[in-house]
């Protein structure tokens, strides 16, 4: 009896053994933010077809029989594969980190329909920033990520301040929409060509950029192009990282984020502290706190809680632009020194997902906003001359915008047997009331020495209004698959925007009209399709509206006295991608031909001032394009640009001289800052016998353009290099350390972010001279 016994226990034994050696499980991770990947697969690697085993649930967690495997594969679109060899794992559970690839083109992106999809599956360009590409750049400012992007420049105006052009010259127009999580940063008609200093970069883990409108299902302002910030969330297990660093200028910063998952609960906060004093430019100090905050909690399998907050503060000196004197001679002293920008930006969201089945899912998102953006622009100080051109005095503003906004977004999606098809309809809503005033300052100027000494504020009201601002919308969009290869996607949006304008400046002191309503109905179409030939090649094409209602500040300016109405564009556009060489070469293209029609425009009028109007129409085609090469594992070279001519169809100015006005026509001229080349290039080395190690070499490009619509003024644009250094220890006692050296404009090239001409002449956005960063770092993890 005894010997029976010892036979089974010696069986059982076996067999449990025999069962730990065969069955696998493990958790599939980012490697760079930790977070669990959700639909990674695991394939035999050693089968000639990759019969696939398993997929990884919504923690990233799988379980596999491994019997009679030597090596698995571990994969994710937009993510390099690994490889494992079984026999070295003996038994233990497996945490396997997949890093996001910078050579593959065709990512999951979730900004094209609000959820994640292939890249090849959306009918538009687009193109994602992913966590490697922010990780090893180490930008301390927006524009050095997002220049990398075919089709874009983004345009430092120092200490994060920016504007944009995308399938648009530089402008300051109310063209982008700005997202955070698929959120407008902003509200309708309060847009901001800055107000991407309200985010947090050290936050940030995926940037996505829809070129072209996109205002069938996210509205207003989607028209050169929609960019979505998709914040960090809490990590698998727990994670955390701090860093400093600080360059030859002055500039100071220290980031620190961190998180963790318990059960059913998971936390991220995250953030960074900037501070610059004595820069290289004459009073541009500047102090930047910011923070965000993301927990999520799973009641079940199909249905999570995310609940978000984030916090932007800025406060900065603002210097201005330089006339052409002081710029060519390397002469960066500001005219004055009492101007600056004060902005203060909460945001707060709480979604619910929800999926019902397979094939039926929900989400529901409340959110809050609250902001404030007090200045004093230096770009509003003026001189005053008489009829023969002498100085008589100088003036400028103070001024300062408010809102809130409480506001809604529902959506679901339902996929449809017949045809594969697939609908999403969504609704929005977002009431956001706001507050605006700019009093009168009379400035003092040292007229022998072209200098503003100081102000004084009239306590006169040039401005003092409210808003009750509402936008409701709703939208539709419906894919039909009615061949596997074949994807055509219909998509339709209804927008109400209400205005309610109330003066806060009693009658008897303005001539203004003191209430106003105004209803903007807009319906925005779009139709596209793809078409996937087959290992890595496919096409696509669309047509689709943006549309842009007047900004509040356009339409209720004392100074503005014609009504405006809003603009509208058609977009026209086809690309298409393919891969070569075994997925070492990729390549993507897209051709767009955008008219504008009613834009609105800045006009000037016979008495010499300005007035906005629906007087504008314009054409934008162009080529942009992407090739990405990486002939060996350890070598990769991307080069993007775009190939554009931006003209203006109809566009004139009333000019008076003399007592006698003259119309005159730019119809047919190129537009004034819009370069017909952009391009960016980078060449970058990680080497397989130093792992953690890299360099990167960096070359922007900005062609020639005209800074004015008569086409006779031009800046010659610039080209310059950067180059970037790092190397993340990988292994021995200081694992997770990291160091980083980055050097800017390598060639010292004097050049300007952008130039603007006027009647008075040219002035100039400097840009840095050489800049040298040095940054360490320390991270941890589990998973």
């Amino acid at each position: 009896m005894k010997k029976y016994l010892i036979l089974s226990i010696l069986f059982i034994s076996l067999f449990i053994r025999s069962y730990g050696q065969t069955t696998l499980q493990g958790t599939i991770t980012d490697a760079n933010t930790h977070e669990a990947l959700v639909g990674a697969s695991i394939c035999k690697a050693d089968a000639v077809t990759g019969v696939k085993l398993a997929m990884t649930n919504a923690k990233g967690h799988f379980t596999i029989n491994a019997q009679g495997i030597t090596k698995l594969k571990f994969a994710m679109v937009g993510y390099n594969t690994r490889m494992v060899d079984v026999a070295t794992l003996k038994g233990q559970e497996l945490d396997i980190a997949l890093e996001p690839s910078t050579v593959d083109l065709q990512p999951v992106v979730v900004t094209a329909s609000r959820e994640g999809q292939a890249r090849q599956d959306a009918p538009i360009a687009i193109s994602k920033i992913n966590s490697t590409q922010i990780k090893d750049a180490k930008a301390t400012a927006l524009y050095q990520l997002l220049n990398k992007v075919a089709g874009v420049y983004m345009v430092n105006l120092g200490n994060e301040q920016h504007t944009m052009a995308i399938r648009q010259p530089i402008t300051y127009n109310a063209l982008y929409l700005y997202m955070e999580d698929g959120l407008p940063i902003r509200p309708t008609g309060i847009f901001n060509h800055n107000s991407l200093y309200e985010i947090n970069m050290s936050g940030v883990k995926d940037i996505e950029v829809i070129k072209g409108p996109a205002s069938s299902l996210y509205g207003s302002n989607s028209i050169g192009g929609a960019v979505n910030f998709i914040t960090q969330g809490p990590p698998t297990g727990y994670a955390g990282n701090v860093s400093v660093q600080g360059d030859n200028y002055h500039y100071r910063r220290v980031d620190a984020d961190g998180g963790f998952s318990q059960g059913k609960f998971g936390l991220y906060v995250g953030g960074y502290v900037a501070h610059q004093k004595n820069s290289w430019q004459d009073y541009s100090d500047f102090d930047k706190y910011s923070v965000n905050f993301k927990t999520t909690y799973d009641f079940n399998a199909t249905t999570r809680l995310t609940t978000a907050a984030a916090y932007n503060y800025l406060n900065t000196q603002t210097p201005g632009s330089l006339d052409s004197a002081h710029f060519y001679s390397r002469k960066y002293g500001a005219n004055q020194r009492f101007t600056y920008r004060t902005v203060k930006a909460f945001r707060a969201s709480t979604r619910l997902d929800h999926q019902w089945d397979d094939k039926n899912s929900t989400f529901v998102t409340l959110f809050f906003r609250d902001n404030s953006t007090a200045q004093l622009p230096s770009y509003y100080i003026s001189d005053v001359r008489d009829n023969a051109g002498k100085y008589v005095s100088s003036n400028g503003q103070v001024n300062d915008q408010k809102f809130q906004s409480y506001g809604l977004l529902a959506q679901h999606r339902v996929d449809i047997d017949f045809l594969h098809s697939r609908l999403i309809g969504g609704v929005y809503m977002d009431d956001s009331p706001s507050s605006y005033y700019a009093q009168y300052l009379n400035i003092d100027k040292d007229v022998q020495n072209n200098y503003y000494t100081g102000f004084t504020n009239t306590g006169r009201y040039i401005d003092n209004y409210n808003i009750k601002l509402f936008n409701t919308a709703a939208y539709l969009q419906y894919e039909i698959k009615p061949v596997e290869a074949l994807r055509i996607v219909g998509g339709l949006r209804y927008d109400r925007v209400h205005y309610d304008f109330t003066n806060s400046i009693p009658a008897g002191q303005t001539k203004y009209k003191q209430q106003e309503t105004n209803n903007f109905n807009i319906v925005a179409p779009k139709l596209g399709l793809t078409y996937d030939l087959g290992h890595n090649k496919g096409f696509y094409a669309n047509y689709s509206v943006g549309f842009q209602p007047p900004e509040t500040g356009d339409l209720y300016s004392s100074r503005q006295l014609t009504p405006l109405k809003q603009a509208t564009f058609d977009n026209y556009e086809v690309g298409g991608w393919f891969s070569a060489f075994n997925k070492k070469l990729y390549f993507e293209m897209s051709l767009f031909d955008m008219e504008g029609h009613n834009e609105i425009i800045s006009q000037l009028l016979p008495d010499n001032t300005t007035q906005n109007q629906n007087a504008g129409a314009t054409r934008h085609r162009g080529v942009e394009y992407s090739v990405t090469v990486a002939p060996v594992k350890e070598l990769t070279f991307r080069f993007s640009g775009t190939n554009a001519r931006h003209t203006y169809v109809e566009y004139s100015e009333v000019r008076t001289s003399n007592g006698t006005s003259t119309v005159i026509s730019y119809n047919g001229n190129r537009m004034n800052n819009a370069p017909a080349w952009i391009a960016n290039s980078e060449l970058t080395y990680k080497p397989q016998y130093l792992p953690g190690f890299r360099i990167a070499t960096e070359w922007q490009h900005i062609n020639q353009y005209y800074t004015n619509p008569a086409n006779t003024k031009t800046y010659s644009g610039y080209d310059i290099y950067n180059l970037r250094l790092g190397y993340d220890i990988k292994s021995s006692v200081i694992k997770g350390a990291g160091i980083w050296f980055n050097v800017l404009n390598l060639t010292n090239k004097l050049y300007a972010t952008t130039v603007t001409s006027n009647q008075y002449g040219d002035t100039y956005n400097a840009a840095p001279p050489r800049t040298y960063t040095l940054g360490i770092s320390y991270s941890f993890s589990k998973y």
